[in-house]
């Protein structure tokens, strides 16, 4: 096994150095502080590896996702949510016999609980609904416990997880609508159940429009899972623990829902309506953007990870046009977005620096023809995204390494300090 030597002093410490099966190298520091006393501080843990994965695989500077080995384009184009749900969980493509009963356990899972909407209702109406997701997900735990230590119980807490998540969406949608709730209809895939539940007997019911329901399918394929991410971290780590799989996956959902993670889309739209409230005066926010000093950043361009272009961007807009044809949506917001990226595609400034639109930009114009409201942008990525935390949970599970997470610090506090020498009232 290759070695890395590390001097502390006179003293020469060796660290094994992993590879992995993409030629990522990592070197292992996990006895590092029992053979020195020391730890390394890597704030916000960037260069830090809190696992071994066969999972997901990024290569940021070309531009690479892939799930279980399949490029994202590949799986984009020849797989639905629930087939690439099923690979990212469990690791292997299914079979028809295995994808038919995965379909079918879904769909007998997918109507909720009455207690669920009871909860559902007592939110006030200006409750966010990402709140009121993480509320109504964490009461999956107390209506459909299951045995965590049982394999069966297990599988079938994933069935249900993944059931009863368009319905948790729809229906919060609906009730904050002041609209009846909409049972799932058997017939129909995923996404188009989903469309079926929020927008029943509205002009926004897509649910049999082919087009429609695989641009969402698509939009959901592209979130499923992103390598450690901020949740996905959190739902390991918490899942490290032994907590249950509904109480795992709800942290990744607190985690998600920050500005600075799952919110993204969302404030693309929101940017788009600053510039569209201010007379569509690109000129004027182009050279904000450019300007160091000024606070303003174009939402939607770039990507911390993919120092090229976004490979899930590539996808979405060759899909976008046709579904807005499709939709026939008049939004002046949609054409801003248009010509926002005609301008920064043609502009040197962001074409040197490959500030390029990312998938939270397409996908959140995407969103808003579907008519979704903004609100419900997070809800919806983390309705794609479930299926990776299931994934990510259940790997965590099966490591016969599992230790319970627990990050250490470098404290910058008082040193000891006495309380009686700093009181001088009396009791």
């Amino acid at each position: 096994m290759a070695e890395a030597e590390l001097l502390l002093g006179d003293k020469k410490i060796m660290l094994p150095i992993i590879e992995g099966s993409e030629g990522e190298k990592a070197i292992d520091i996990s006895k590092l502080r029992a053979q020195t006393g020391f730890v390394t501080l890597d704030n916000g843990y960037v260069n830090t590896g809190s696992c071994e994965s066969t999972i997901t695989f990024i290569n940021g500077e070309e531009g690479i996702l892939r799930y279980r080995g399949y490029s994202i384009a590949d799986v984009c184009q020849n797989l639905d949510f629930l087939e690439t749900s099923y690979l990212v969980i469990y690791g292997e493509l299914p079979s028809q016999e295995q994808y038919d009963n995965f379909c079918r356990d879904i769909n007998e899972n997918m109507v909720l609980d009455p207690a669920i909407f009871a909860l559902m209702k007592t939110f006030p109406k200006v409750a966010h609904p990402m709140a009121e997701l993480i509320s109504a997900a964490s009461s999956l735990s107390a209506i459909y416990p299951y045995d965590t230590e049982s394999k069966e119980e297990t599988e079938k807490a994933i069935v249900q997880y993944l059931a009863k998540m368009p319905s948790l969406a729809a229906g919060i949608y609906r009730i904050r609508k002041g609209l009846p709730v909409v049972a799932p209809d058997p017939t129909l895939s995923y996404a188009a159940n989903f469309l079926h539940m929020m927008f029943q007997d509205t002009d926004a019911d897509h649910s049999r429009d082919a087009d429609v329901v695989k641009a969402l399918d698509m939009l959901l394929m592209l979130h499923v899972d992103h390598e450690q991410n901020c949740s996905t971290a959190t739902v390991r780590v918490a899942g490290s623990s032994h907590v249950d799989l509904y109480a795992s996956c709800v942290s990744g959902m607190a985690a998600l829902w920050g500005p600075l993670h799952g919110g993204a889309n969302q404030a693309v739209i929101e940017m788009l309506n600053q510039i569209h409230a201010d007379g569509n005066d690109l000129d004027k926010y182009i050279a904000k953007a450019k300007d160091k000093d000024d606070s303003f950043r174009l939402m939607g361009f770039g990507h911390r990870v993919y120092k090229n272009t976004d490979p899930r961007a590539n996808i979405i807009s060759q899909h976008s046009d046709q579904v807005l044809e499709k939709l026939n949506v008049e939004d002046p917001l949609l054409d801003l977005a248009r010509n926002l990226e005609s301008v920064a595609r043609g502009d040197d400034y962001f074409v040197s620096r490959k500030l390029f639109p990312n998938v939270d930009f397409y996908s959140g114009i995407l969103y808003k023809a579907l008519q979704i409201p903004t609100d419900m942008f997070t809800v919806m990525f983390a309705l794609g995204r479930l299926p990776g935390w299931i994934g990510q949970w259940r790997e965590l599970k099966a490591d016969p390494m599992l230790r319970i997470g627990r990050p250490r610090q470098i404290y910058q506090g008082y040193t000891q300090r006495s309380v009686a020498a700093k009181v001088t009232r009396h009791h």
